[in-house]
């Protein structure tokens, strides 16, 4: 690895910039997907130390939104796979809304075997997916896939928040049900 460079003012300027710009979107990000608080800012706080050690690289990181991201995902699954297993029941922590179907996948960085695990077990969440009524798919989608929030889907959509928690609800027991076995794997 090259060693690190000398940081310029205008380079501090850049990453504090970044920072402030992605900090609030990242952190709804994290805190979206980890249930413990705690956690969720200790996972952001370390993809920010890490983002400023790889920017004083030689290397410049292209897309830091991407990146940010990115290293923030894959923070979240290191997390969860550092836990013991637990049900997919109990890892829904009692409320829907924090059941991640995403987060039981392979990672897709990590090898050909588990890449084509991972294309198998999505192609078999897109079938799940395409049983729902197109309503609770819409919901489940937008929500989980797009990160889009219940409030914002309200108001596009012109649609109660309590309803479509219920929509969701309802997708997130028939995806449990129909890819249970997928986590038993």
């Amino acid at each position: 690895m090259p060693p690190p460079t000398t940081p310029t003012t205008d380079h501090h300027q850049s990453i504090t910039a970044t920072v402030q710009r992605e900090r609030s979107r990242l952190g709804n990000f994290i805190r979206r997907r980890v249930a413990d608080q705690t956690d969720a800012e200790d996972i952001l706080q370390d993809v920010f130390h890490e983002f400023v050690e790889a920017s004083l690289l030689p290397e410049p990181i292209e897309q830091a939104s991407a990146w940010l991201f990115r290293v923030a995902r894959n923070r979240i699954i290191d997390r969860f796979r550092k836990k013991k297993e637990v049900p997919l029941d109990d890892m829904a922590g009692g409320g829907d809304d924090d059941c991640r179907l995403d987060l039981l996948l392979p990672s897709p960085d990590a090898g050909p075997e588990q890449a084509y695990h991972r294309a198998m077990q999505l192609a078999r969440l897109q079938e799940a997916l395409e049983e729902l009524p197109p309503n609770q798919r819409d919901v489940f989608v937008a929500h989980e896939l797009d990160g889009m929030s219940f409030k914002d889907m309200a108001l596009q959509s012109g649609v109660s928040v309590n309803t479509l928690l219920g929509r969701k609800r309802y997708a997130v027991l028939h995806l449990r049900a129909r890819l249970q076995d997928l986590y038993n794997e």
